[in-house]
């Protein structure tokens, strides 16, 4: 996002075409950092049937041919992003460098942007791809604010609780898959402890990964916490922008969490590499023991932090 965003300030008059997966598209659509999308379901295509998938390659082919592209960069720079770009027939090629993954030959820009240092964090390396730009000491974070019908969606929800004027405190259970969840034992424990402050309310959230958890779940918490169904990810990303503090996992709603402004305590693996983490001040992390060993007086403790308790 902040590459996106850096792209489009470089460039404030260029027509600016994002292709990316189906599950970042709403948020890159609200930021309003490119005009158009081309969507590819990368799942799709490497687990469908294959005369599809050459298919469905082959219409994108045509499709991004068909834009007439000036200007291809490849942020990511795998082989087959590499072979689309070059069969783009745009007339400038910039891609990543990256060693024994990229096919640099296929780019064809001027000037070679610096070797990738897997040292840096992500947001840093598609940085780096743009210095051939021009581009240097860009923002290295981007908050995004929902729209209004989906804060509207959100306020309606949070409205029919009482909880107005709380001190907010969201939960995510779910962590991409069950082996790396915090036990609900200690969710609802967390919840315990932080309910016991009249003037704090806990929301406890679930994502499609999370149905499993669904059953009795409220009973769990019981008046300690409010248990929200699956919600729409808009909606989903406005009701985070309303929180004070956001705990997860290491997920893609911890991530949505960071972009809409929350503070987040991130409950993390140990020795999880540290270069996808949301780049925004309001962040603590606790890596200091297997996931499993976290405790729950540690992320009370985060949560008070953040909160200046």
């Amino acid at each position: 996002m902040p590459a996106l965003m850096a792209i489009r300030e470089r460039f404030p008059d260029a027509s600016v075409t994002a292709l990316l997966g189906k599950p970042g598209a709403d948020i890159v659509r609200l930021a309003g950092v490119a005009d158009d999308q081309i969507l590819v379901d990368r799942v799709e295509l490497r687990d469908g049937r294959k005369v599809t998938s050459v298919a469905k390659i082959l219409g994108l082919v045509r499709m991004v041919r068909s834009r007439k592209f000036d200007l291809i960069i490849d942020l990511n720079s795998l082989y087959e992003t590499n072979l689309l770009g070059y069969l783009s027939g745009a007339k400038y090629r910039l891609y990543a460098n990256r060693e024994n993954r990229s096919l640099d030959r296929l780019s064809n820009f001027p000037v070679k942007p610096p070797a990738e240092d897997k040292a840096l964090h992500h947001t840093d390396r598609y940085l780096a791809v743009l210095e051939p730009l021009g581009i240097r000491g860009a923002k290295r974070s981007i908050k995004v604010s929902p729209t209004h019908e989906a804060l509207k969606q959100a306020d309606d929800i949070l409205g029919s609780f009482v909880i107005r004027g709380k001190t907010l405190i969201g939960l995510f259970l779910g962590a991409g898959h069950h082996t790396r969840r915090w036990s609900i034992e200690n969710f609802v424990e967390v919840a315990q402890r932080l309910s016991k402050k009249p003037e704090i309310a806990v929301l406890v959230f679930l994502g499609p990964e999370e149905r499993d958890l669904r059953p009795g779940l409220a009973e769990k918490f019981g008046n300690d916490a409010i248990v929200l169904d699956e919600l729409p990810l808009m909606t989903f990303f406005a009701v985070l922008s309303r929180l004070d503090v956001f705990v997860s996992g290491d997920t893609g709603p911890m991530h949505l969490g960071a972009t809409a402004g929350t503070g987040i305590v991130l409950l993390s693996q140990l020795g999880s590499p540290t270069y996808f983490r949301p780049i925004i001040d309001k962040l603590r992390v606790i890596e200091d023991r297997p996931l499993a060993e976290i405790t729950v007086s540690q992320v009370e403790n985060a949560v008070k932090e953040l909160l200046h308790l």
